[in-house]
């Protein structure tokens, strides 16, 4: 019937994530084997008993030779099942390495545009600008605020403003008599008690 939406989707599962998962099935059925071989040694064990009380010395060593085999074995399915789960933790470790190294250089490139965009010389730009904006702008709140004064018409008129006050300035004559040591205080003054009325009845 073909892909109904005309375009095929990109699987998520990476080559690593099958390797890992392949690794994990094979180490699970060496498990497996594991347990089954163990079960069988348990009952061949139970038979080689039965076979030296029957009498039979000989298939009984037979069958302890081929339970001595098969131990090898799962000694080696352990060491196999190790390896395995080894290189399933290298694997995924690797994994989150490669993120991490990806997420870095991501980072980097981020940071090597920001520089480009921001560069120093356009820093200096923008604050030679800046100032020159806010001068513009303090000289349109003079004007509108009605200032007609430059700065160096400010300038001048407190240069005079301290002229005028360095000048001598008219005072009244001092006195040539001496002044007397102790001024007489004025004697106080009565207030007569204004006499109360009193209200008709």
């Amino acid at each position: 019937m073909g892909n109904l939406f005309g375009r095929k989707r990109r699987s998520r599962v990476t080559e690593q994530d099958k390797a890992v998962l392949q690794l994990k099935q094979q180490r699970d059925k060496l498990k497996q084997y594991q347990k089954r071989i163990s079960l069988q040694l348990e009952r061949e064990r139970t038979v080689a008993l039965q076979l030296l009380k029957d009498g039979k010395k000989e298939k009984a060593k037979l069958l302890l030779k081929k339970k001595r085999y098969q131990e090898q074995l799962l000694d080696k399915t352990d060491n196999q099942i190790s390896n395995l789960e080894r290189m399933v933790q290298d694997i995924e470790f690797t994994q989150i390495e490669m993120k991490v190294i990806e997420g870095l250089r991501i980072g980097n490139e981020c940071l090597n545009k920001m520089h480009q965009v921001m560069s120093i010389e356009e820093v200096e730009r923008i604050m030679d600008e800046t100032q020159e904006a806010v001068e513009y702008q303090r000289q349109i709140d003079e004007m509108l605020a009605g200032s007609i004064f430059t700065e160096e018409d400010e300038d001048a008129i407190l240069a005079e403003l301290d002229a005028i006050t360095q000048e001598q300035i008219d005072l009244p004559e001092v006195p040539s008599e001496p002044l007397p040591e102790k001024i007489p205080e004025p004697s106080p003054v009565r207030v007569k008690p204004k006499p109360e009325l009193v209200a008709a009845s």
